[in-house]
């Protein structure tokens, strides 16, 4: 595989990749952005020596030789899976094709319809942010590409299942998907993103999703990525006039993991809803930003999230609400907790109000503190053991995201991964 250090070498396999012009281009600018920018800031939480990149990265498209099980599924099921950069299986039921939906891998999307997908692809998320926006784009290698035309409404999730592929090393992992709900189209996205292998490897990942008028975009994710992929992740989302998206993550990855998840709400009336779980064990770092930016009128955005930390991880929350001036009747409001399982983890739950308007509702809440003695001393003097006391304490906290989360199936792959999780965390 072939390291590239120069621009002429990364506009060179981009092109025999089979590329439309206009991304071999938009590749070549990021990479010159890339040099010269700098990292992005987070508020109390410091990544800046992270090795997120690699110093001499590798632009390649090589098949993946290991063989995947498919999960059984119904002949109406919608379902895309990835391994690394291979698309291995795209099931769409004809009466959706017929209707004109899409969902293919990001670059076969690419040289089907050019100007759909390059006219959007990271211009919701713009590479010329900072370093790492930039270096996602010109070392861009895998994604996902979903569809939903003007008033189509799917009556089942749209399930897409990205597995990293560690089983060597020098494998970046630089993934995007795509969603486009064109006007009063409604659509639910369930993501899971696993690793297979054990090398250590990078995880770039992004998700963009263009949400117009009247549209409602459900986005679920289940992140479980491996002890050995250090992870970077950006979500984001324009949301228009009368649109809602709600976002529900569940983020259990083994390894360190920063990220950004921004509902911007452009048009009137549009609602964003983001609602995150993470959980951290030994000396895992996780750092996140949710915001959400009202810049129309009579907005509403919602921030749900809860922490538990184990071991000597350290977690922080940003919670962001952010009324642009001229957002008349917007409404942010905002939860922030933390539950730390250990005396030698670090918490912090921050929230941040940005408020440049006055006819607008706003408000927050915030904790972090160890599990409370009396809900242990209540449990335990009725028989029940430590450690399932500490569990159910643990989904107690967590219950009032998880019940939240609209999809029974989300919901219970959710909690077996939280099990699995707290089980390795030795809890």
């Amino acid at each position: 595989m072939d390291k590239i250090v120069t621009k002429e070498q990364l506009v060179s396999a981009a092109t025999q990749h089979g590329e439309p012009a206009s991304l071999v281009e938009r590749r070549a600018a990021a990479f010159d952005h890339f040099i010269t920018s700098r990292m992005p800031h987070m508020a109390r939480f410091n990544f800046s020596d992270w090795p997120l990149f690699a110093p001499n990265p590798a632009l390649a498209f090589a098949p993946s030789q290991q063989a995947i099980d498919l999960p059984d599924v119904k002949p109406t099921s919608i379902r895309l899976v990835q391994f690394g950069q291979t698309t291995v299986s795209v099931r769409l039921p004809q009466q959706w094709a017929d209707s004109g939906v899409i969902l293919m891998g990001l670059f076969d999307a690419l040289k089907q319809y050019p100007d759909m997908v390059a006219d959007k692809l990271m211009t919701i998320v713009k590479p010329t942010e900072n370093k790492l926006t930039a270096y996602h784009l010109a070392y861009l290698n895998s994604g996902v590409f979903l569809y939903v035309p003007k008033g189509v409404e799917l009556d089942q999730p749209v399930e897409v299942d990205l597995i990293q592929d560690s089983t060597a090393p020098d494998r970046e992992f630089n993934a995007h998907l795509l969603i486009i709900a064109e006007e009063n189209s409604s659509v639910s996205v369930l993501q899971h993103t696993t690793t297979r292998g054990n090398y250590a490897n990078r995880a770039s990942l992004m998700v963009e999703i263009d949400a117009q008028a009247g549209s409602h975009v459900a986005f679920s994710s289940l992140d479980e990525l491996g002890d050995q992929t250090l992870t970077y992740f950006k979500r984001r989302a324009n949301i228009g006039r009368n649109a809602k998206v709600e976002w529900a993550v569940g983020l259990m990855n083994g390894a360190d993991t920063v990220g950004d998840m921004d509902s911007e709400l452009i048009g009137e009336g549009g609602e964003g809803d983001s609602k995150l779980i993470a959980v951290t064990t030994g000396n895992q770092r996780v750092g996140i930003n949710n915001r959400v930016t009202h810049h129309g009128q009579h907005t509403t955005g919602n921030i749900n999230q809860r922490g538990v930390l184990l071991g000597k991880s350290h977690l922080v929350f940003n919670g962001i609400g952010e009324i642009i001036h001229g957002a008349h009747d917007a409404n942010a409001e905002q939860q922030n907790r933390v539950l730390m399982m250990s005396p030698d983890c670090r918490g912090d739950a921050n929230p941040i109000l940005l408020i440049d308007e006055n006819d607008v509702i706003a408000g927050h809440a915030a904790s972090v503190g160890p599990v409370n003695p009396v809900q242990m001393n209540y449990l335990m003097s009725r028989g029940i053991p430590k450690p399932v006391a500490e569990h159910m304490v643990i989904r107690g906290f967590l219950s009032s995201v998880i019940a939240a989360i609209p999809a029974d199936r989300v919901r219970q792959e959710l909690i077996a991964i939280l099990e699995r999780k707290l089980t390795d965390g030795n809890l």
